[in-house]
């Protein structure tokens, strides 16, 4: 049977006599390797008799070499004759002479064996060190069973009693005591206990409770917390490495092997020596302490130190444990072979689907492939004379190279990989020279520069990595941001500036006004000087629709018509009848007008950054991706090239100071003496003369602004760069020739009072200039500590929801929820289209004036139903949502809607959901702000914003002066007393509640309003909590995506509703158990809603059956932090590897929990397939018939080429399998980022299941079925 086939992977307490199985010998010695000989010795931490031999088969004392004694066990020596792998397997173990407490089960919170004891943790402390004795039988004496007693206290009660009751120390007393204990009697015990119990007492009882039960149900014994025999690992995996000087490194856990193996030795010695009780006392209390050094060093004490830096030693749990850890280092951050590096340059002549490869570089990731070519043309006799050419660079491996690189696509990653689009796929086009060669186009999703940004290169191997990257990553089809389904390869800068010169019109321009027979003769008028690009026009255009040629003169200007040339005429931006419109007008005069709408250009308006984003939106939705790239290489090439023509310049002089600003300053100057002069008088607060002053200046900047913008010529080379979008904007022209106006505050509460007048070109006096060097530094260092928050708090939000998969096509579920614009006081934040497109309806929309039923249940919004929706005057719609999808794993396709990646096309099975939702959150995270107060409102009133906020949201947190909320509907009275205001809620049934406002808080009640349950009663933030508890979850789950939306929003960055949705499903996905009724559950514990849904259904069918006195568990929701999540998931690998690694293995454990494989990061980590994209079950083993026969497969966009002689070669040639020999000599190696792998287009393994793809053809075939 394959060991590597496995479903699910169990935890559990292993007894001493598992330990010794997984045994092949004792370890008795602590010596290591003989410094004379250089080899193992004999019994101790390397011996080859125990852990297996050093060379391969050979023993030891060199009696048997040679494979053909495989399996021999030489007499002489001893060792087995086999492999040196081996040793990373095989393992030993030391005889404790005296049982030790394992220090996870004794050191956690809350101690697992003092609980199980129910004794108090220190007292357990002072035993298990020897510090005191505990009572293990009192005979008849008036002691109690484990009662504690000291050196003296004993030595009293022996005087009276003698040999009446037994006392025992250390941690063979506390084995003998969880020995005794009967597990599934002392639950019915403690169960009984509880239904009298109340209070703190119950409490405790629940938490005892709980341990008792996790040990009853996995089997595990008490007494298995404590060790009589340690295991030691295998050699291979604590090495000893000789270094040039004759001296060893070794790792750290062979001194702490040691420090155990010499104690434990001392200890025999001396308890055969029949040693004085103190001084083997002492002996057992060191080796106690070197076995928790072992286990987890330092968390008890002071941490053992060693080498000659004299640090603390790594033990077993540092292994596991942070970045550096076992877990996160090398379970989840993989390194690759077949990888180079290189910085980057910009390529504008390429297409958006290649990349520029340097070809060195190119010809030593391919090598192997290189290799196999020179052997098949003949160019090489064999494989060493092919390798030797490729080393000396013959000249005819770069024929081979260019032959092999042909269709391979290679991936290419930018650091950091804050989302999807930072790993894409492009097919490698030669390049001389040492960088690698990006279209300018890819980066932006890439956020790539070209002042000395470097890029890693991948090659997918295999024809199903290849199939995967050409079909899924290529650049090519990922047109389109996860995040919020917008268009990502937006043009900027350059082409952006030359787009919008290429469209503006100018009256005064040569040739104005002149009529054109067509294109070509405007085009020779303007080369020959008689035309210029921006003159208004009238040009003759002909076309043919549908079989029917229409002409007609139409008004542009050349620039107009030369930017239109490439782009479909089909997006919806110029209103134009159909051809049936145009031929059944009579009219001669309508029908011209007609014919003239109909053959109007698509892009007639100027267009800046914006327009163009919806030009390459609506090519993407209208038209396949192959127009779409088209489209966009057209408008870079037009870019660049008309941005070069137009040769914008940029001058001091372009910078215009308004006249009037002088005399707007003084105006404002005279109205803040004003509002002094009335603070002086005591007519205004300290709070109102500061906020009027705020206001005044406010006032004046935008009137500045105003008069700026008035005083700016259209064709202002810096006008026109803003305008476009091309660079810069209004806020930074302000401050090059307004006023810089008010500065944030030194004290981070609100803003100065004095403004800056000054501006750039003017220049600032002295004090102005240092009030805004502070604002300058302090926006340098919030950037490097907003990078770092938003890394942790993506790796958190990817953590909490890697596990949602889309599973399955339709749970069935009948709930939604109700959406509606989301507002901010008046402004609208997120309108409803924004909210309901891709997303299926749950109830019929019926429009409210004509009665007609826009859209049935179940439908798919699309932009055209939601603009009909919109225009229908509908303002809430109910629709599903994965909040309510009941799929046991993961969620349903119906539940979640459309990918947002392919525009509006139903989302596939295997998509991983909750990856892209968490790096559509992350991603932006960098562009938030730290902490933005507003201004208004009362003095100091900080309102956390940015950054802190969302994860304030996504932690669950309680909000710093949180509002207090009402429980109840019901009529408001205020009462002011002379320390607090009172504020007292009368409902409709007469129920009063009064709540104590404090006098910092300020009320946005009045007298005798009337107000709803749950709303605020003063001002501030609502806290989850109180919104969960008053009016249930629905609300939490709007309360959660609003105060995300708000934040993003007002920063400008669009994130589709549904990923927030992701991550709020996953905070609210267990519940607290109320009445355990008739279940298994216990009251108080925390569970998954599935697991407290499973139990009842199986209770219900009982009770169906005719068990009618049984009683159902009833439970509350629970609202859990992200972190919290994370750490409560049903999968112990995967929040083992995420954070309190040792806390969580500890629980796991004892509870004998099971990984059911279900999530991304267990796979990765016991490397499987993940259950996702192309690795989900369903798309495994698929079998491709051929219904057609083979085409010739071009690839996607490329220019046509000729086939050469790969058309000989049969299939079976085609699909020679690359020898070992071949694929080892990638030697260049790569970090792959430790998180980011988790996406399921990133991490495809090379090695898909056999029989997935019979050959080439069958990838190509069955790719498209699978596009995610």
């Amino acid at each position: 049977m394959d060991k590597n086939i496995f479903n699910s992977i169990k935890i559990g307490l292993a007894s001493p006599e598992l330990i010794r199985s997984w045994s092949h010998g004792e370890v008795t010695k602590p010596e290591t390797i003989n410094y004379r000989t250089n080899k193992p010795e004999r019994d101790g931490l390397f011996c080859e008799r125990i852990f297996g031999p050093t060379k391969d088969w050979e023993c030891l004392c060199g009696k048997y070499k040679r494979v053909r004694y495989k399996g021999k066990i030489c007499e002489k020596c001893g060792v087995e004759v086999t492999t040196k792998k081996v040793r990373r397997e095989r393992m030993g173990h030391v005889e404790l002479a005296a049982p030790v407490s394992h220090i996870w089960y004794f050191k956690a919170i809350p101690s697992k064996i003092a609980l199980f004891l129910d004794i108090s943790p220190k007292f357990l402390e002072q035993v298990l060190y020897f510090g005191c004795y505990i009572v293990t039988d009192p005979g008849n004496t008036p002691l109690q069973k484990k009662q504690q007693l000291t050196d003296g206290e004993y030595k009293k009660m022996y005087e009276l009693y003698e040999d009446d009751f037994k006392v025992g120390i250390g941690a063979e007393a506390i084995k003998q005591l969880l020995s005794e204990i009967d597990v599934e009697k002392l639950s019915d015990e403690l169960k009984a206990e509880l239904k009298t119990a109340t209070g703190q007492k119950k409490s405790k009882i629940v938490k005892r409770l709980e341990v008792v039960e996790a040990f009853h149900k996995s089997g595990n014994r008490p007494e298995w917390m404590i060790l009589d025999v340690i295991p030691v690992i295998p050699p291979e995996i604590r090495p000893m490495v000789q270094l040039d000087g004759g001296r060893y490194a070794a790792s750290d856990l062979n001194d702490l092997y040691r420090r155990v193996i010499n104690r434990n030795n001392r200890l025999k010695k001396l308890l055969e020596l029949r040693a004085p009780e103190l001084i083997i006392r002492n002996e057992k209390r060191m080796l106690q302490e070197a076995v928790d050094a072992l286990i987890d060093n330092g968390r008890r004490g002071k941490p053992v130190t060693g080498g000659a830096s004299n640090r603390p030693l790594k033990s077993l749990s540092e292994i596991l444990r942070g970045k550096q850890g076992r877990f996160r280092q090398n379970l989840l951050g993989k390194r690759v072979d077949y990888s180079g590096r290189s910085v980057i340059v910009v390529g504008p002549e390429l297409k958006i689907y290649q990349c520029g490869l340097p070809r060195e570089m190119a010809l030593e990731l391919f090598k192997p492939f290189v290799m196999k070519r020179l052997v098949e043309t003949q160019k090489a006799t064999n494989i060493k004379d092919a390798k030797k050419k490729v080393d000396k660079i013959d000249e005819c491996v770069w024929d081979a190279l260019e032959n092999v690189i042909k269709e391979h696509p290679v991936l290419l990653n930018r650091a950091p990989t804050l989302h999807r689009l930072s790993i894409q796929a492009f097919e490698p086009v030669l390049v001389d020279g040492r960088a690698i060669k990006l279209h300018p186009l890819v980066c932006t999703a890439f956020n790539a520069d070209f002042d000395g940004d470097q890029m890693p290169v991948h090659v997918p191997l295999s024809a199903e990595a290849q199939a995967e990257a050409r079909f899924l990553m290529l650049s090519a089809n990922n047109l389109l941001k996860p995040a919020d389904g917008k268009a990502v390869a937006v043009p900027s800068q350059d082409m952006v500036l030359g787009s919008y010169y290429l469209t503006i019109d100018k009256a005064g321009e040569p040739g104005e006004g002149h009529y054109f027979m067509d294109e070509n003769e405007a085009m020779m008028a303007y080369q020959n000087g008689e035309l210029g690009l921006h003159a208004p026009i009238k040009i003759r255009v002909s076309k043919e629709l549908d079989g029917h040629t229409f002409t007609a003169i139409i008004d542009a200007t050349l620039g107009r018509l030369i930017f239109n040339d490439n782009i479909p005429q089909d997006l919806g931006f110029a209103e134009r009848p159909t051809v049936e419109e145009v031929l059944k007008e009579t009219d001669w005069q309508k029908q011209k007008e007609l014919t003239k709408k109909l053959l109007a250009l698509e892009v007639d308006f100027v267009c800046g950054k914006k327009q163009l984003g919806q030009i390459v939106d609506r090519t993407i939705r209208n038209h396949d991706s192959y127009t779409a790239a088209m489209v966009l290489d057209h408008i870079k090439s037009m870019g660049y090239k008309y941005s070069t023509k137009a040769s914008i310049s940029i001058s001091i002089a372009d910078v215009m100071v308004p006249e009037s600003k002088n005399e707007m300053i003084k105006q404002s100057e005279a109205k803040v003496d004003e509002v002094h002069e009335h603070f002086m008088m005591g007519e205004l607060t300290d709070d109102e003369r500061y906020y009027n002053v705020i206001h005044i200046w406010e006032q004046t900047t935008k009137d500045v602004v105003a008069a700026l913008q008035a005083s700016f010529d259209r064709y202002n080379p810096i006008k026109m760069m803003a305008d476009s979008g091309a660079r810069g904007n209004m806020t930074q022209m302000r401050q090059l020739a307004g006023m810089r106006g008010l500065m944030s505050s030194v004290s981070g509460r609100g803003v100065m009072e004095i403004p800056i007048k000054g501006n750039f070109k003017e220049g600032l006096n002295i004090l102005e200039y240092f009030m805004a060097a502070r604002g300058a530094r302090k926006a340098l260092s919030d950037t490097a500590l907003r990078t770092a928050d938003s890394g942790y708090l993506t790796r958190r939000l990817v953590d909490v929801s890697q596990d949602v998969i889309i599973r399955e096509e339709d749970c069935g579920t009948t709930d939604g929820i109700v959406v509606s614009d989301i507002k901010d006081g008046k402004e609208t934040i997120e309108p409803l289209k924004d909210r309901i497109v891709g997303r299926y309806t749950n109830e019929p929309v019926v429009s409210p004036e004509t009665g007609e039923v826009l859209a049935e249940r179940n439908v798919m919004i699309t932009d055209a139903l939601a603009d009909r929706i919109v225009k229908a005057g509908i303002t809430t719609v109910n629709v599903r949502t994965i909040l309510q999808c009941r799929s046991r794993y993961g969620v349903c396709a119906h539940c979640y809607g459309s990918d947002l990646s392919t525009s509006c096309k139903k989302v596939s099975i295997g998509e991983s959901v909750g990856i892209v939702a968490a790096q559509s959150i992350g991603e932006p995270g960098t562009q938030l702000t730290m902490r933005n107060f507003h201004t208004g409102g009362a003095a100091g009133s900080d309102i956390t914003q940015g950054l802190p906020r969302v994860e304030e949201v996504f932690e669950a947190r309680r909000p710093k002066k949180a509002a207090i909320m009402a429980e109840h509907a019901g009529r408001v009275t205020i009462q002011n007393d002379k320390k607090t205001k009172n504020v007292v809620l009368e409902g409709s049934d007469g129920q009063t509640t009064t709540y104590p406002i404090p006098y910092n808080f300020d009320l946005c009640v009045q007298d005798g309003d009337f107000v709803g349950q749950g709303a605020a009663l003063t001002e501030g933030y609502k806290s989850p909590q109180d919104i969960i508890k008053i009016n249930g979850l629905d609300a939490v789950y709007d309360y959660i995506i609003r105060e995300v939306q708000k934040v993003y929003r007002l920063q400008s960055v669009e994130i589709n509703d549904r990923h927030i949705e992701v991550i709020a499903r996953q905070m609210t996905k267990k519940v607290k158990i109320e009445e355990q009724g008739d279940t298994d559950l216990l009251t108080g514990t925390v569970v998954d809603r599935s697991e407290f849904n499973e139990a009842n259904e199986a209770l219900q069918a009982r009770i169906d059956a005719g068990e009618r006195t049984l009683l159902k568990a009833t439970c509350s929701p629970v609202l859990l932090g992200i972190t919290k999540a994370s750490l409560m998931t049903e999968s112990f690998l995967s929040a083992a590897s995420f954070q309190e690694t040792t806390k969580v293995l500890t629980e796991a454990a004892i509870r004998g929990k099971e990984d059911k494989l279900m999530g991304l990061k267990e796979n990765v980590i016991i490397g499987k397939l993940i259950p996702a994209g192309t690795g989900l079950e369903t798309y495994r083993n698929i079998e491709v018939e051929s219904t057609v026969e083979r085409p010739v497969y071009e690839p996607l966009l490329a220019p046509e080429r000729d086939r050469d002689e790969d058309e000989d070669l049969s299939d079976e040639e085609l699909n020679v399998e690359l020898d070992d020999e071949l694929l080892d000599e990638g030697d260049q190696s790569e970090e792959t980022p430790e998180e980011e792998e988790l996406s399921d287009e990133e991490s495809v393994p090379d090695d898909l299941t056999d029989g997935e793809f019979s050959d080439d053809e069958s990838a190509s075939d069955k790719a498209p079925e699978e596009n995610s």
